[in-house]
């Protein structure tokens, strides 16, 4: 029943970022998310991993928006380069098969359980726990997240993002701090 109303949640945040990519990209407005510390078993630690996002002076991620109007970050997985959406409307990390296969996350071939629910009907896919995310400074070990069986894009969403005291949008950049 949990997982049920997490891949609710986690779709519903999908939806609208898709529904985001027609917003204007270009607003000077600031947005601040605050991470709400969502139920994982997930714990913090510092690390000396640098990925191919910029790094504030106090340590902080920078990520430029993309022509598309989404931020994307470098995160790594179990040890992988994942290129992932940033997904701050995400309850949950979801994998592309691709991205969990080259960061050694086994699935069924069938992957035969419904995860959630879109418009087209039922999501498949297999709840998966995730050894490490890193991205920056910031790590999380034993993070629970999704491999749908169809879509090609990875997305990071609170249960990573959380880990961060702030996300915060300013025009075309994002700090996560």
């Amino acid at each position: 029943m949990v997982r049920g109303w997490l891949a609710l949640v986690f779709f519903m945040g999908l939806f609208v970022s898709v529904l985001n990519t027609t917003a204007p990209s270009g607003s000077d407005s600031v947005e601040t998310f605050k991470a709400r510390g969502l139920a994982s078993s997930s714990e913090i630690a510092e690390t000396s991993s640098d990925n191919s996002t910029g790094a504030g002076q106090d340590g902080a991620v920078e990520l430029d928006r993309n022509s598309d109007g989404h931020f994307y970050a470098d995160v790594e997985i179990n040890g992988a380069q994942v290129h992932a959406l940033v997904d701050t409307g995400a309850t949950g990390i979801a994998l592309s098969r691709e991205d969990a296969r080259s960061a050694g996350v086994a699935v069924s071939v069938g992957m035969p359980e419904v995860v959630g629910r879109g418009a087209d009907g039922d999501v498949r896919g297999e709840y998966v726990t995730l050894d490490r995310v890193t991205l920056g400074h910031r790590s999380a070990e034993n993070v629970e997240a999704v491999v749908l069986n169809g879509g090609e894009q990875t997305l990071l969403g609170q249960t990573f993002l959380s880990k961060f005291e702030s996300v915060e949008i300013r025009g075309d950049k994002m700090v996560l701090r």
